[in-house]
């Protein structure tokens, strides 16, 4: 790695792992996301008081991170790209695009982004949008190098439509590892990936990424269950997580981000996790 882009992935990886909470679903178009998002600067407010290692956002609303004054505050994450797979319905033309199609960096870099994410999309029968994936990847991968930008890709293995109502993670350690493989060939310096079905696999995706891998975090779940799976992950080599909807979504997420904390940092287990997040 280039020693300047080095500089930001010290910002990022507090103690060498990351808590990534991700508030950046405003770009999906899915009225279901925005629960616990309506009221943006309160959001951040708590999310900086809770003090994860960064905020995952998109341009429009990164001022609210960066115009707060000190040094302390977590780091900025900011996704570049925007797609339509997350609604409930199938629709006629599936797309994936870059947020700034010409100077697809240059929000993240007046921002003082630590980081920016890009979407790699594989969803059954729709190669047009992977192809559009990988032609985002392509276009700002030296931009990353010219600017010393890190470049998270997520690579997204979905089920169809049609098996839940929405395109929902897949879970199969097989195609998670050979995405998580092209993501690494393209160029990733971290990789935001599902979990595996059966967490004691999720090795193999460490294995495959052969840079930091985050844990993305999916829809809500019982948090008792996410706490456990996450510490189980950790074990398998992860360097941290990427949580949106089970942390903003939640009553308390404040008491969420502090189990998580223990977990990514203290390799606490699930059990210590909620004993923490029960403090309140």
């Amino acid at each position: 790695m280039r020693h300047n882009r080095k500089v930001r992935m010290n910002r990022l990886f507090g103690g060498g792992r990351c808590l990534d909470v991700a508030i950046d679903h405003g770009v999906c178009n899915e009225p279901s996301f925005l629960n616990g998002l309506e009221d943006m600067p309160t959001v951040v407010k708590t999310l900086v008081d809770a003090a994860p290692d960064a905020i995952q956002m998109n341009y429009g609303q990164a001022d609210l991170l960066q115009d707060i004054s000190g040094k302390d505050k977590p780091a900025l994450v900011m996704r570049i790209d925007m797609g339509n797979p997350y609604n409930r319905i199938r629709h006629r033309d599936m797309w994936a695009v870059l947020q700034n199609e010409t100077e697809p960096l240059i929000g993240a870099l007046e921002m003082d982004a630590a980081c920016v994410v890009v979407n790699l999309f594989m969803l059954p029968d729709e190669p047009d949008l992977f192809r559009q994936c990988v032609g985002n990847i392509s276009r700002v991968r030296a931009d990353c190098d010219r600017y010393g930008m890190p470049l998270m890709i997520e690579p997204l293995v979905m089920q169809p439509v049609t098996e839940k109502g929405g395109y929902m993670v897949d879970g199969d350690a097989d195609k998670i590892v050979t995405l998580t493989r092209l993501a690494r060939e393209m160029g990733a310096d971290i990789v935001k990936a599902d979990p595996t079905a059966d967490p004691e696999e999720f090795h193999r995706v460490v294995e495959a990424a052969r840079c930091p891998v985050l844990v993305r975090g999916g829809g809500k779940e019982d948090l008792r269950a996410v706490f456990d799976k996450s510490a189980a992950l950790m074990r398998q080599g992860a360097m941290g997580m990427v949580y949106g909807r089970n942390i903003y979504q939640h009553a308390n997420p404040s008491a969420v981000v502090r189990g998580l904390m223990a977990i990514v940092h203290k390799d606490a287990g699930g059990e210590e996790a909620f004993a923490l997040y029960r403090q309140g």
